[in-house]
């Protein structure tokens, strides 16, 4: 491709504002139009980018009707990311869409129904899969070494970090702390054993922090959920044990693990989305021994630096880019996120029910 990329942005919200930063660093991109449902919202934010050429539009469809792009990114709310990134996909245009994937499983499966129809490239904003130690991790599983993974723990958690604005709205997110950093737990978990195919889920979903004024000031308006743990049976005989808290009397929820046969790996704390270092170690056998040793051995007990400087929202956007000029495949498929969006919907519906439900993922034919 001689020319520029044409990029549209569908939803101009705070998430955006990370993919245009993005894309003005990228010399072979240009952003040509974006949409927003509040009235001159679009056009305030290309002032603010400086972007006198873009055009703004109220609506997805108007933006897909009136400009030629090569691409799209839907930034909008998680319950309206199906819609968006369907009439996307519909009109031929490759999509970038922001996690969580949708809000229902259905949803998920009619974007990837869309996506294979059009042949075009579908890939979510998982952008923590760029991180070095997340890279690294999956490196080690991949080859073997702690052998046939059985057990699944996600860490990490916040103390205190309920965000503001749509985020703490059910009609808008859908989820509250579940679709917010839930989803990336549920896939630095299961992305490094290649997403088996989730069956059952036993979950919980409390309020507790949001509903109380004490700890948080709109209160009287949050319907969300602010903690979620769930008990997930997948494929393979393999055990998911999933944790995730906006708000919490503790300042962890433990580290993430991988039990293998042959061997083990922990994320002290958890992984941290920001692309913060992590500790990270491994347990094994040697000669009758047990071994335990650092990933990073240099960095042992605080990792104060990656050994890999990487803007990790950057390096996901440019990925779409690149894949939309190169024709390759999706960076991270819809098809696979799929299941992460099963196990969302699976915690949230167990959550509703009070018990454990099944999970059946209808098929994209």
């Amino acid at each position: 491709m001689d020319r520029k990329l044409r990029i549209g942005i569908i939803g101009t919200g705070g998430i955006a504002g990370a993919h245009m930063a993005a894309y003005k660093q990228f010399d072979d991109v240009e952003i040509v139009g974006g949409a927003d449902i509040v009235p001159g919202k679009a056009k305030a934010f290309f002032e603010k980018w400086d972007l006198p050429n873009a055009q703004a539009f109220e609506s997805a469809e108007e933006l897909i009707k009136n400009v030629e792009m090569d691409g799209v990114s839907v930034c909008t709310y998680n319950t309206t990311h199906a819609e968006c990134a369907i009439a996307a996909l519909e009109a031929g245009l490759p999509v970038q869409c922001e996690k969580p994937m949708s809000f229902t499983l259905q949803e998920a499966v009619d974007m990837v129904k869309a996506s294979r129809k059009a042949n075009k490239i579908l890939t979510i904003g998982f952008q923590p899969r760029y991180s070095y130690m997340r890279r690294k991790v999956d490196e080690i599983i991949a080859s073997g070494a702690i052998g046939k993974v059985y057990y699944i723990q996600s860490g990490g958690g916040r103390r205190r970090g309920i965000p503001g604005g749509t985020f703490v709205q059910a009609a808008k997110a859908g989820y509250g702390c579940l679709g917010d950093i839930g989803c990336y737990s549920i896939d630095e978990c299961l992305h490094a054993v290649k997403y088996p195919k989730p069956l059952t889920v036993s979950a919980i979903a409390t309020d507790y922090f949001g509903k109380n004024p004490k700890y948080w000031p709109g209160a009287d308006t949050f319907d969300v959920d602010d903690f979620s743990v769930a008990f997930v049976r997948m494929e393979g005989d393999v055990t998911f044990l999933f944790k995730q808290s906006w708000a919490m009397h503790a300042d962890s929820l433990g580290d993430t693990l991988w039990l293998g046969t042959e061997g083990g790996i922990k994320v002290i704390n958890g992984f941290d989305y920001s692309n913060k270092p992590s500790r990270v170690m491994m347990f094994t056998d040697v000669n009758g021994q047990q071994v335990d040793s650092y990933v990073l051995p240099s960095h042992p007990f605080d990792a104060y630096e990656n050994p890999e400087k990487i803007d990790i929202f950057k390096a996901k956007v440019r990925d779409f880019c690149d894949a939309i000029k190169q024709g390759r495949p999706a960076p991270i498929p819809g098809e696979e996120i799929v299941y992460n969006q099963a196990i969302c919907d699976g915690i949230y519906r167990s959550a509703k029910l009070k018990r454990e439900v099944e999970i059946e993922i209808p098929s994209f034919d």
